[in-house]
């Protein structure tokens, strides 16, 4: 009987997959940083990725070396964010952000993970009208009333324009100007938040094939795994078990 990978092993994958996640994160720090003010406190963006983060248990040492990079230091002025826009399978619309040292490395694995998927990379504003920049927060309510009230209440009194129930959540949604206001009062209001930030939210969402799915899962995998993808955008109605 064949033996599985050896704990050595699978600690070599995990140190892998933690080091690209944190390569990403540093990216968005010092970007973060460069758009704004070095100071995570009046600085939403940097504060969002300075979050994330420590949620991924980086150390603040690392942080504040990607925040002074960000400030002018070597290196910096080399990151660009990009964006691609194409479709996937069964035409799902696609926004791919990425931040990059090497624009020409960044678009050719981007054109390649669409076609291995039987999709296409579009021209600029191809699929970007069918989304918005939104201010997207998710709070925990656990299926509780009281908690989902709570959450509307809050929300729309510090300016959200909409709250959404899902199993288990409330999701508010704002003008990404007031992503801010909105988080400060649900956190004072003692909510819990599991995600807060600025978004490309599609205005509508369809309905993916059945023999589609597979293959569209696999290219959202492959994208999100690239070094210089930052986020993958879709309007595809996913099943509940594969919705993020």
């Amino acid at each position: 009987m064949g033996r599985g990978p050896s704990i050595e092993g699978r600690k070599n994958a995990e140190d892998a997959k933690r080091a690209k996640v944190f390569t990403k994160l540093i990216r968005e720090i010092t970007l973060a940083t460069r758009a704004g003010l070095p100071d995570p406190a009046h600085n939403p963006r940097l504060r969002t990725a300075v979050e994330k983060a420590l949620a991924a248990n980086m150390t603040r040492d690392t942080i504040e070396r990607a925040i002074k990079r960000g400030s002018g230091a070597d290196g910096a002025d080399h990151m660009h964010e990009l964006r691609y826009e194409g479709y996937g399978p069964a035409g799902i619309a696609l926004i791919i952000d990425c931040v990059t040292d090497n624009p020409q490395r960044s678009v050719a694995d981007v054109r390649h993970a669409l076609a291995k998927h039987g999709g296409n990379l579009g021209t600029s504003g191809s699929v970007a009208f069918q989304f918005s920049r939104t201010g997207e927060l998710v709070a925990v309510t656990a299926g509780k009333p009281e908690l989902e009230e709570k959450v509307l209440e809050v929300a729309l009194e510090a300016g959200a324009d909409d709250v959404v129930s899902e199993p288990g959540v409330s999701v508010v949604l704002c003008a990404p100007d007031h992503l801010e206001a909105v988080r400060q009062a649900l956190v004072a209001a003692g909510l819990k938040l599991t995600h807060a930030e600025v978004v490309m939210r599609p205005a509508t969402r369809v309905t993916v094939p059945a023999e589609a799915l597979e293959p569209l899962l696999d290219l959202i995998d492959w994208l999100e795994a690239l070094d210089d993808v930052h986020d993958v955008y879709h309007n595809a109605l996913l099943p509940q078990e594969h919705a993020a």
